[in-house]
């Protein structure tokens, strides 16, 4: 959600944290702002809306000169989008600056502590309750910042990055975490904070990760990390292995439609390496030895929205190939069930950031009960991974759009080479058998790529149909959860309604919806993969058909049995049935994008969305 950036360094502060600001503009936010220190005076400069906002306001009145200095994103939670509640928030006395991701829950406490202490809370937010707190601290007890903000987080519960700066400080930016993304990078004569590592990749590709409950002090030339108690912590530095051009656009109208383009290389890249010597696969990180493995008798997947989707083909890929029972959870829900999980249950928790809060929380509350937890991340040295049992990590790069096209399909990559990894270690499979798998999905890249040749055609289609009031998706098999994925990428992009079913699920009452020219895009599963499934789906299509709907058919080259049914038909290379998820998504990306854009919506930053749910 939020973005956060710290400076403090030689170069101009403020030219460096409203650029990386930019950078974190994908993470999704409703109003920026920026603190510097200059002559020991504290100055702020913060506005509602788009950093353009904020850089037009600079421009006006612009910050003195300063080498230290903070900046925000935020993503409205307790309070609206205005100016008095964007970030930083300014004690009573002007000294101490707070920028803030997550929700501090005892706020209104705290709150209420403040108010009748006299002081004048100025805006809607639990974050200045904290600036508050450190302002009073400091004058009365002598103590340094970095010792105030461990008191004061000692005393606060929810999830929180904190981030302050004080004007009698001019050389300190001091930060704190729990269960919220922060990482540290560190230069040479300058170190940075920051929310995600996309902040400073220009100037540094060292970062240190951050432990939970730890409190970083950061100056020019040194890096100070303690626990709430002022306890020394051991911190594990890693180098960034992409640039900043990276994250840039590289010529595409949007980041979308260059993260949809580089998928086929970044499927490539997450099967990197993941056969050893011996021909076995390995995984990134493995903390579970194969005896522990073996003792599993029961799979549950975690996720939430995209990486949910990936969980569903993932269940699939598991049952099939490794006959071990796997459930599917909404991390948003699972811990609110009073699940039934123990020693003998491996918990896969999928997040593309690491730092989903849902899926966070869900994680640590399955080892709580004994569970084994692996995770499936894009971001190395998140939280997830960190306090995983295992990792696998989706060499996707940074993904900057906040809908999930590039990352869902690593994911999906990812559970392929995890359910392998179990069959192997359990002997559900003979080494020449997971081997000719994995020699298919390295053919995965080049069937991806040829998918991208019909982008052109399901923009024509997005721009003949961006007045529908609704389009269904419909898929069976693995293309039940492409057909939920679909419908989610409209919902996202075009703000529209759009819902995905079962194929079989028709019948069942989701026909009442079917009126004359309604769009129904089919996912067609192969003809020769599950031939009983391939011929209900021609079935559905032509109920479809006969109730004056419009139909939007992918099926697989070859496939002639839909072609009579089909009044758009778009074809998808043959591929293995458990593999078809990955062609068979890429056209329903393009399309949600292409009807984005023909209805006028930022494609990168839809409405009311944020990239990394730090939240629950």
């Amino acid at each position: 959600m939020c973005g956060i950036m710290g400076y403090v360094g030689e170069k101009q502060a403020l030219a460096v944290v409203v650029d990386g600001l930019r950078r974190l503009e994908y993470r999704g936010y409703d109003s920026a702002g920026v603190a510097v220190v200059s002559g020991g005076q504290l100055e702020t400069r913060k506005k509602a809306g788009k950093l353009a906002n904020l850089e037009s306001l600079l421009g006006s009145d612009p910050l003195p000169e300063s080498v230290i200095g903070i900046g925000h994103t935020r993503w409205a939670t307790h309070g609206g989008p205005t100016d008095a509640n964007a970030h930083p928030h300014v004690s009573e006395d002007g000294k101490v600056a707070v920028i803030h991701n997550g929700i501090i829950e005892n706020f209104a406490e705290l709150r209420d502590e403040l108010t009748q202490a006299g002081v004048t809370l100025r805006s809607e937010t639990d974050t200045e309750v904290v600036a508050h707190l450190l302002a009073a601290i400091l004058p009365s007890t002598g103590m340094d910042l970095a010792e105030a903000m461990r008191l004061v987080c000692r005393r606060l519960s929810g999830a929180f990055t904190l981030v302050a700066l004080h004007s009698d400080i001019p050389d300190v930016v001091v930060a704190a975490r729990r269960n919220s993304p922060l990482v540290v990078g560190r230069g040479i004569g300058e170190n940075f904070l920051a929310s995600d590592v996309a902040a400073f990749i220009a100037h540094t590709r060292h970062a240190i990760e951050l432990g939970q409950d730890q409190v970083v002090e950061i100056t020019r030339d040194q890096i100070t990390v303690t626990d709430f108690y002022g306890v020394p912590a051991e911190v594990t530095e890693y180098e960034v292995t992409w640039d900043a051009s990276a994250a840039e656009k590289g010529g595409y109208e949007t980041f979308m439609a260059k993260e949809i383009a580089e998928q086929p290389k970044a499927v490539a890249d997450t099967l990197l390496g993941r056969v050893d010597a011996a021909g076995l696969l390995k995984l990134d990180e493995m903390r579970l030895t194969e005896a522990q493995l073996r003792e599993i008798d029961k799979v549950v997947v975690i996720a939430c929205g995209t990486a949910y989707h990936a969980g569903m083909v993932a269940k699939y890929a598991l049952e099939h190939w490794t006959r071990l029972p796997c459930e599917v959870e909404l991390a948003s829900e699972f811990r609110y069930r009073d699940p039934v999980v123990n020693v003998r249950t491996l918990v896969i928790a999928i997040s593309q950031s690491g730092e989903t809060m849902d899926t966070l929380m869900a994680m640590r509350y399955a080892r709580e009960q004994g569970a084994r937890v692996l995770a499936i991340c894009n971001t190395q040295g998140s939280t997830i991974p960190r306090e995983s049992d295992a990792a696998l990590y989706t060499h996707a790069g940074p993904e900057v759009a906040v809908a999930s096209t590039k990352a869902f399909l690593t994911q999906l990559v990812a559970c392929y080479l995890v359910a392998l990894f179990v069959a192997q270690v359990r002997g559900n499979k003979f080494g020449d058998e997971i081997s000719a798998i994995v020699r298919d999905l390295s053919d995965m890249p080049r069937k991806v790529d040829l998918v991208l040749d019909t982008s052109e055609e399901m923009k024509a289609l997005a721009a003949e149909l961006k007045d529908a009031p609704s389009v269904l998706f419909i898929g069976r098999h693995v293309g039940f959860p492409v057909a939920l994925e679909g419908a989610l990428k409209l919902k996202e992009l075009a703000y529209m309604h759009a819902e995905g079913f079962a194929a079989g699920e028709l019948k069942h009452g989701p026909i009442a919806l079917l009126e004359e020219g309604v769009p129904v895009i089919v996912i067609v599963p192969s003809p020769t993969g599950r031939g009983l499934l391939h011929e209900k789906i021609v079935s559905n299509i032509q109920e479809v058909r006969a109730r004056g709907a419009r139909t939007i058919v992918i099926a697989e080259e070859g496939d002639e049995s839909v072609v009579p049914y089909a009044d758009h038909l778009i074809r998808i290379p043959a591929c293995p049935t458990l593999m078809q998820p990955l062609v068979a998504t890429v056209p329903l990306q393009v399309f949600a994008a292409a009807m984005a854009a023909a209805k006028g919506h930022d494609v990168d930053q839809p409405r009311n969305l944020a990239k990394s749910v730090t939240v629950e």
